[in-house]
């Protein structure tokens, strides 16, 4: 590596997962042609790589933030590119980072044409703010891990579902002054083993919150996507504390298992057709059209009364989901409040994102297994498209909840 030559992440090397970093290059020779490359190992250690080509300026200089890249992962002006294109060079990979403990590191490097590193640097992304408390519950019905900011409080409560328990928004959620318990909906050794789903539990979630004391009084917001959407959905409609629900690609209906509460059956469950799942040549799979009709008279018992519910809604579709046709759920939600002359409920739409919208600057996912089948399910989304989506959702979320949740803008967590 050349001592003339500086890589600068800017405003600092270590950062919160959330946060975008600039990355400048200086002392290369006026106009060099460079490739900058990325690489991270996830909790696998399956490894993702990136790489961009960018010209040097007048002044030896490549500025993520200014210059646009000429080829390779991504081209054009994208300041945070090499991190959202990171990708495992065999197909259907997902980024697993579920665990709030340690960062997601990167390493940035510039490489000469040849292909000596000349600079490098270690972007160090931080899940866990100072102060902000981790602790693993395994109380009754709950398995799951809770996330509490320093300081007296009162925060505003969320429960964050995911259908495995992952830690990451959880975790970044409770920076920004939430108290956060994540739950999965499936323990993924059992996926296959279930044959009903019990609404209680996740109430119990809600309970659980609402005893902590450092939490507000007015009542629980939830987020989610996919399965658990349904199941977020359902709390907003049987459980009068849900406030404010974020439904992120989800379904209007409930699905693969019929959902109980308190020892009744409240919902059927609407069935899965494999005859309509489309196979690629890349392997993965298109699930998105394989759903029986929500709609039909035979399934009508799956719909998911949403227009019953008191709760403010943010219903955000990503339009190339190919996974579940969310848009068309979420445009027949919206038709029966309206219908209702219910106006309790804010909708975005996203053109080219896919399935899996996540807190902003990780790896994109085309492809990876599915948890329920033995299919690899493509996701959908154009990765450019995708990471800007996912920049857009998290700030409108943190305002949603605020809003909805009586927050008060946090004092502003560190990180060491």
């Amino acid at each position: 590596m050349s001592s003339l030559i500086r890589l600068r992440l800017l405003p600092r090397a270590r950062c919160f997962f959330d946060e975008p970093v600039q990355v400048k290059v200086a002392g290369l020779r006026s106009r060099q042609a460079v490739t900058m490359r990325a690489r991270s190992t996830d909790e696998r250690g399956v490894v993702f790589s990136s790489s961009a080509t960018y010209r040097a300026d007048d002044g030896g200089e490549v500025d993520l933030n200014r210059h646009p890249s000429l080829g390779g992962s991504y081209v054009g002006v994208e300041p945070m590119g090499l991190l959202w294109s990171l990708r495992a060079e065999a197909l259907h990979q997902y980024f697993e980072k579920g665990n709030a403990l340690e960062p997601h590191v990167v390493t940035i490097s510039v490489h000469e044409e040849e292909g000596r590193v000349l600079a490098e640097a270690a972007n160090e992304r931080v899940l866990l703010g100072d102060g902000v408390t981790r602790l693993p519950v395994n109380e009754g019905n709950i398995n799951g891990v809770l996330f509490t900011p320093p300081g007296p409080g009162p925060f505003p409560a969320v429960l964050d579902l995911n259908t495995i328990t992952s830690e990451k928004r959880a975790a970044l959620l409770a920076n920004k002054g939430f108290v956060v318990l994540a739950l999965g909906i499936f323990n993924v050794k059992a996926t296959k083993k279930v044959t009903e789903i019990h609404l209680d539990h996740f109430r119990d979630g809600i309970d659980f919150l609402q005893r902590q004391p450092k939490v507000g009084s007015k009542g629980v917001g939830v987020i989610s996507r996919s399965k658990s959407a349904e199941i977020a959905l359902s709390l907003s409609v049987f459980v009068p504390d849900v406030k404010a629900c974020v439904w992120i690609n989800g379904y209007s209906a409930n699905s693969f298992f019929p959902l109980y509460y308190k020892n009744k059956q409240i919902l059927s469950s609407l069935m899965f057709d494999h005859s309509k799942v489309i196979h690629t040549e890349s392997g993965g799979s298109i699930l998105k059209y394989a759903f029986t009709n929500p709609r039909a008279e035979e399934n009508k018992g799956s719909l998911i009364p949403v227009e019953q519910a008191k709760t403010q809604f943010l219903f955000v579709a990503s339009e190339d989901d190919l996974c579940w046709d969310s848009k068309t759920s979420m445009d027949e939600m919206i038709e029966r409040l309206k219908r209702q002359g219910k106006d309790n409920f804010e909708s975005v739409y996203y053109p080219g994102a896919g399935h899996i919208l996540e807190p902003p600057y990780g790896p994109f996912c085309m492809s990876s297994p599915h948890l329920a089948f033995t299919y690899r399910a493509l996701w959908g989304g154009e990765p450019r498209a995708h990471a800007a989506a996912e920049v857009h959702l998290w700030k409108k979320t943190q305002e949603f909840f605020r809003a909805h949740l009586s927050c008060e803008d946090p004092d502003g967590i560190q990180i060491g």
